[in-house]
């Protein structure tokens, strides 16, 4: 789980399979087209199961308003702002 503390006070967890799941880079998201600010709202019904390709291996911060995440099956391309974080997280719990 990726536990974010916001500014508000609310405090959430992601499961990393919901992370991967919502990577919103363009190959993920089927192209520059469906790029967007909010997760797509099918990422909430996948099944959430741990594999090789949903462990992080390394987060790294994107100036101040993200971080990209590469992950167990060397994907590294998705940069999630924390509005992004912020929708998922919403969308979860």
């Amino acid at each position: 789980m990726l536990k974010i503390s916001w500014n508000d006070g609310v405090e959430n967890s992601i499961p990393f399979t919901l992370l991967r799941g919502a990577c919103p880079c363009a190959q993920c998201r089927g192209g520059h087209e469906n790029m967007s600010s909010e997760p797509d709202p099918e990422v909430f019904l996948i099944p959430l199961m741990d594999s090789k390709e949903n462990e992080i291996t390394d987060v790294q911060a994107v100036g101040n308003y993200g971080i990209t995440i590469a992950w167990g099956d060397g994907h590294k391309f998705g940069i999630y702002t924390w509005e992004y974080l912020r929708a998922v997280s919403d969308g979860y719990n």
